[in-house]
Parts: structure tokens; C-alpha cells; sequence
């Protein structure tokens, strides 16, 4: 069994087949999926998710590229509904320096506002990084000092792909790190990178509809293909797929505090 611990399974891509892409999961052995928010509309999707099928968990909070026009009344939702029963984690929060440095200030304003949720909560962060892991570790850091519940932090940084020092950095801080399509991509060298990282810091996840993983690179993701990953993630390690799943498993389920 395998816990895909990052599928946006409210978007429209999926409105064609969502039940069947949720029996594929589940056909694949996929007992557990967990569904980070991008804005407010998100998070209502997620959750009539989960309240209408077993297995699923989802997010709250406002992702770095819809910080530019976000609101004080948006944030105030994502702390309300931080306090579903759904909700397992505030996420996904982070910095994305990809697209557009105009608003960088306001990324690091609406980050730090999410870091200090997940402390007061007490739930993880899940952390978008793209192009920006010096200044997330950096604020992350900061965060962790300033507060007099460190142990509250805690998450997952998802879609990773640096260097094994990033991962040093963040398991200290309490974070494992989340794997997905590009390590099994030919043409990457996240699974160098994964190598050295311990598998009791690591979980798998798709990042669904985006990033499939070989062999359906190109296509749309979707839960089900988690398992490429599992025995991508198998190989590089040199572990028996049983134990990378129930390692991976037992570490999602330790940072969501899901049931067994």
C-alpha cells in the first residue's frame, strides 16, 4: 500500500473520470491520497472530496503564485478552514521565483503567515520551492527561532529536487522530503540527489495532474502512477519495493497523524 501525499484531484482535469481515476488508485494499491490547496475555491473542492470518499485528506492555504492579489479575508478562510476535520496539513504554502520577482515581498509575507499557522495549529506545512531554497530554508530557519513551539514545525518540502544538503537542512527543522515524476526522468538527476537522502525522511507523491512520471511522461498524472515512483525511488535505494512502501507509507502517515 502507498500513500500519494500531494494530488490536486479537484481540478478540471479530472472532472471527466474521477471515479474511475480514484478506483485506479485504489486498484494500484494506493490507500491514501492527500490534496493540497492552490486558493479558497480549492480547499471547498477538496474537502466535498473527502467527505464523499474514504481515503482522501486535503489542504488549506493560498499557493506563492496567488499571493500577488490575495487578501487578508482569503487568509482569514484558510485559518478557518484549518480546522476541518479533513484538513491535515496547511499547504501548499512556499515561494515560486519562477514566473514573476514583482512580488516577491509579498511571497515572503503570505509564507511566514502560513509557517506561523502550522505552529499555532499544530499541523504540517507543506512547502512549494521553485527557484527559491535559499530563502526558504532561510525563513524557515528564522521562523523555527522565533517561536516558543519549535517541535510544531514540521512538514513535507514538495516536488524535491536539490542537492542532499537542502534535505540535511530541512529534516532539522523537521520536514521530509516529498519525491515525485521528475526523479524517475531520464534526463534529471533527482534520483542522485534522492540517493543520499535517508528513506525514513522521504515520502512519494504525484503532484497530480502535472509531472507524470515515466513511463507516462507527457500524459496527465494521476494517483495511480505513484507506483512508478515507489519503484523508481526502490531502485535508486536498492531496497525491496515492499520495504520502500511501507517505509514511505509509515512516513506520510506519521507527518499527516493519519490512522492506520
Amino acid at each position: 500500500m502507498l500513500v500519494d501525499t500531494h494530488a490536486h484531484l479537484y481540478l478540471d482535469q479530472f472532472d471527466e473520470d474521477r471515479e474511475a481515476t480514484l478506483r485506479r488508485a485504489r486498484e494500484a494499491g494506493i490507500e491514501t491520497i492527500v490534496m493540497p490547496a492552490i486558493d479558497i475555491a480549492s480547499i471547498r473542492k477538496a474537502i466535498d472530496l473527502c467527505e464523499h470518499h474514504d481515503g482522501l485528506y486535503a489542504m488549506a492555504a493560498l499557493h506563492p503564485s496567488e499571493t500577488e492579489e490575495a487578501t487578508d479575508e482569503d487568509f482569514e478562510a484558510v485559518v478557518e478552514w484549518c480546522s476541518h476535520p479533513s484538513v491535515v496539513a496547511v499547504g501548499e504554502s512556499g515561494l515560486d521565483y519562477y514566473w514573476d520577482r514583482s512580488f516577491d515581498d509579498r511571497q515572503q509575507s503570505f509564507f511566514r503567515r502560513h509557517i506561523r499557522l502550522a505552529i499555532e495549529a499544530d499541523l504540517p506545512l507543506v512547502i512549494h520551492n521553485r527557484e527559491a531554497t535559499d530563502d526558504i530554508l532561510n525563513i524557515l530557519e528564522e521562523e523555527h527561532e522565533r517561536t516558543d513551539a519549535p517541535q510544531r514545525l514540521r512538514g513535507i518540502l514538495h516536488c524535491y529536487v536539490d542537492p542532499p544538503e537542502v534535505a540535511e537542512r530541512a529534516w532539522s527543522l523537521g520536514f521530509y522530503v516529498g519525491v515525485g515524476g521528475i526523479m524517475t526522468f531520464s534526463n534529471s538527476d533527482v534520483d542522485e540527489h534522492v540517493n543520499k537522502v535517508p528513506l525514513d525522511r522521504i515520502v512519494v507523491e504525484t503532484d497530480s495532474p502535472y509531472l507524470a512520471p515515466e513511463p507516462n511522461r507527457g500524459e496527465r498524472n494521476e494517483p495511480a502512477y505513484v507506483r512508478h515512483v515507489a519503484d523508481t525511488l526502490a531502485r535508486v535505494k536498492e531496497q525491496p519495493i515492499q520495504e520502500v512502501e511501507r517505509i514511505t507509507t509509515e512516513n506520510a502517515r506519521k507527518i499527516y497523524e493519519l490512522d492506520d
